[in-house]
């Protein structure tokens, strides 16, 4: 009987067995810590990330070795020794496959029995398998390791002589298995100074060497799937951050293209006022460009449509325009979408308070309710006839960019309602959830997440 494993073959299976169940397991604990998903997308790692990543792989596994080794414990089937060197030599290079070798050897080198060769084939595993990696060119060919090879001979075959290359997948699969063996032979003649698992069955050689083969492949195949589930959340933000760009980029010009307009017709008659207008302007420009953010707290919104409606006021007069404001204190410093208000308050002059010959106020709204924050936008003009209604509220730059804005950053969070009476006026306001932060303001990253 082998002094290292249990030769019988029922028990050496369940060894194989709660080998392959511990590697499983331990990758998938691991895979749940983000900072680790993101050392994962992380081809290029400074020495401070190569530690790092070195830590989550070495540690657990370390305690692995401990667990056969300790009185009491002797969990055979829990050292992983060979397993996650290689898998650290082939997922991170020589130098984190060299950390996390003398990280889960020093137990079986320390404790008795003291197994001094521990060290030297950890060095050995990591060598090889960073090696390995080194010479891929394509770092992807690592994360596409699977030790179910393709059982389609006659198409892998006809494959390779259509494109003669390089099978690293087969490589790879060699390598896990070449160092299975090896440790197996020098575990022979080193008697005791080197853990190995052995069988006097060949067919029990056989299954030992496969599973190493599956133990190095299933945290490859954990890792990638949650790396490539990484990139697509990736990919989705990338997108609606674009998307953001992209409607913020239709406000501005509408709001500037409205804006000269009322400077060209003031010019010729009255250039003091349009001057005024300009300055104004400006004033709401560099402050667009101080704060290229898509989030803002309400207070600093409300300075901005205090901008906007002194040019309003200048184009309607004093005694046409009025506004009134509600606005809650303690809703002062929550969160808003950047621009949000601006398209409101144009669409109740322009469609409100514009067509009417005697003027009329707007009255700006805020209040909070069960952790949201909301906003209304009231005018006591026109109103909106219902035959205008959907052509105001979809196909106009303002309204329509609004609600887009709010869904693709707060999904189904938000509400948007339009209420309006001819000849009474029009109400519109939008609910989102609430974010207070005088000393953090998100990124449009942050709160999509919180969807």
């Amino acid at each position: 009987m082998n002094p290292n494993l249990a030769s019988w073959p029922p028990i050496t299976l369940v060894n194989l067995l709660i080998k392959l169940a511990v590697i499983a397991l331990l990758a998938g604990f691991i895979a749940r810590f983000s900072r680790f998903r993101r050392l994962l997308l992380t081809e290029q790692r400074t020495p401070k990330e190569k530690l790092l990543f070195a830590a989550f792989l070495g540690v657990p596994f370390m305690l692995g070795v401990l667990a056969r080794l300790l009185p009491g414990l002797r969990y055979q089937g829990a050292d992983l020794n060979l397993e996650i060197t290689v898998v650290a030599g082939l997922l991170g290079g020589t130098i984190i496959g060299l950390v996390v070798g003398m990280m889960v050897s020093l137990p079986a080198v320390l404790l008795p029995p003291h197994e001094i060769l521990a060290a030297p084939m950890a060095v050995l595993y990591a060598v090889v398998a960073g090696s390995a990696r080194y010479l891929c060119p394509d770092k992807e060919e690592v994360w596409k390791f699977s030790p179910f090879i393709d059982l389609s001979l006659y198409r892998s075959i006809r494959w390779r002589f259509k494109h003669p290359a390089l099978d690293w997948q087969v490589l790879f699969s060699l390598i896990c298995v070449m160092l299975e063996i090896t440790r197996m032979m020098i575990g022979r003649m080193a008697h005791g100074k080197l853990f190995y698992a052995d069988s006097p069955h060949p067919w029990m050689k056989v299954l030992i060497v496969l599973t190493t083969l599956i133990a190095v492949g299933l945290p490859v195949r954990i890792w990638n799937t949650t790396r490539i589930e990484r990139k697509l959340e990736d990919q989705e933000k990338v997108l609606m951050q674009a998307r953001v760009d992209a409607l913020i980029s239709q406000i501005n010009p509408h709001f500037l293209f409205n804006t000269l307009n009322t400077v060209s017709s003031l010019i010729r008659f009255d250039p003091d006022t349009a001057r005024n207008v300009l300055l104004k302007l400006s004033n709401i420009l560099r402050r667009r460009l101080k704060t290229p953010v898509h989030f803002l707290p309400l207070k600093q919104e409300l300075e901005f449509i205090d901008d906007y409606l002194d040019i309003e006021v200048v184009r309607f007069g004093r005694d046409k325009l009025q506004i009134r404001k509600e606005i809650a204190p303690e809703t002062l410093d929550a969160v808003v979408p950047s621009m949000v208000l601006q398209p409101l308050v144009e669409n109740a002059i322009r469609h409100g308070i514009g067509p009417k010959v005697e003027g009329g106020t707007i009255t700006l709204k805020s209040w909070r309710s069960n952790g949201r924050l909301a906003v209304e936008v009231i005018d006591d003009g026109v109103g909106i006839p219902p035959a205008k209604r959907r052509e105001i509220l979809e196909s106009g730059i303002g309204i329509s960019n609004v609600r887009e804005r709010l869904h693709v950053l707060f999904g189904q969070e938000y509400s948007f309602k339009v209420e309006s009476e001819p000849g009474k006026g029009t109400s519109i306001g939008f609910e989102i959830p609430e974010l207070l932060t005088p000393d953090r303001i998100p990124s449009s990253e942050s709160v999509h997440s919180q969807k």
